[in-house]
């Protein structure tokens, strides 16, 4: 996780991108400031990847595209989610009821991964029993339980910023091409930011809708979550090497600008997590928790509670990593302690 700087807030912002493709910009309630979703033109519609955060100013974002594209319930054909994170999910049900269709009462049909549906269903829509499974998992994770409780406190906050969530989200099939706009596009597994995020490659011109898998500048999140997939991080290494040969021309990222050295972007993020995984092993000095360790690595004195999770998450992935490496051994089970071998 590279720190954020503390950036001033953006106004939304739609962009033209290619003769098919917008970006819209909209602004998060975070050090991280925006993010970037897109909407694709065809022939029978309109598709959108991705949906925002549901805040009054993303909102006035979305009222404003859709004022100048004419975006409508017979004009929208389908949204499509990269991946379930709160900033890319949190306004897919309050835009199924913008475009509800006025006489079938029909709305655009929503899809996602299979396995980011599953996350959606345990991280957003469970009423009962998620705030005693988290707070299980910061205890595992070593966590004093007052700054779990804040830690807490910012996930019920960002729940609340995920309301109305959407009804039913249907699974794409990512063994065969999608349809997105006039664009016949290539389904691509891409873990590690999240299990099951998917991104979406174009070979006729060499365009890669990219979500939050890669990004310009800063380095995306890779953490262990409740309920995750095991070594997120691995998995994570793998995808980035198993895409150093996509013929991509440009990629379209969830956050900041447009990528156009895919090789050479992929080659510092390779190196820079080369060198993230030697300082989270130089952290286990003596036998640590995953709390301890993050704050050997990470500064939480000028961190946000938002950001605290992610910084404990992300050291748990680091920590993982080097358990499935043989290079640390995990001991404990309420609360997990990790020491060299």
């Amino acid at each position: 996780m590279t720190p954020f700087e503390h950036m001033k807030k953006v106004d939304p912002k739609l962009t033209q991108l290619t003769a098919d493709i917008y970006q819209l910009r909209l602004p998060l309630p975070y050090a991280l400031n925006h993010v970037n979703l897109y909407l694709l033109r065809g022939a029978a519609g309109w598709t959108v990847i991705d949906t925002g955060l549901n805040t009054p100013d993303a909102q006035a974002g979305w009222q404003m595209a859709m004022s100048q594209l004419n975006l409508t319930a017979e004009s929208v054909q389908q949204i499509i989610l990269t991946h379930v994170h709160p900033d890319h999910y949190g306004l897919a049900g309050w835009l199924q009821q913008q475009w509800q269709h006025p006489t079938t009462g029909e709305s655009p049909p929503i899809f996602a991964s299979a396995r980011e549906i599953e996350i959606a269903q345990e991280t957003w829509h469970k009423k009962e029993g998620w705030l005693e499974s988290l707070m299980a998992f910061w205890a595992t994770c070593g966590i004093p339980q007052p700054i779990a409780e804040k830690v807490i406190e910012a996930t019920a906050s960002t729940r609340r910023l995920m309301n109305p969530l959407p009804s039913h989200v249907q699974p794409i099939d990512e063994s065969q091409p999608i349809q997105l706009g006039d664009r016949q596009m290539q389904v691509i597994h891409a873990p590690g930011h999240s299990d099951g995020q998917l991104i979406f490659f174009d070979e006729s011109d060499g365009l890669l809708l990219v979500g939050d898998h890669v990004l310009q500048k800063i380095t995306p999140n890779v953490s262990r979550w409740p309920g995750g997939e095991a070594n997120p991080l691995g998995r994570y290494l793998n995808s980035l090497s198993s895409l150093r040969e996509l013929p991509v021309q440009q990629a379209f990222p969830g956050h900041r600008a447009i990528l156009t050295n895919w090789q050479g972007r992929l080659s510092e993020l390779l190196h820079h997590h080369d060198e993230r995984i030697e300082v989270s092993a130089e952290a286990v000095t003596r036998p640590v928790t995953v709390y301890e360790a993050s704050r050997l690595i990470f500064n939480h004195d000028n961190f946000t509670m938002h950001e605290v999770r992610f910084a404990v998450t992300e050291t748990l992935a680091h920590l993982e990593h080097l358990l499935a490496e043989g290079r640390v051994r995990r001991s404990g089970e309420a609360v997990w302690q990790y020491e060299r071998v």
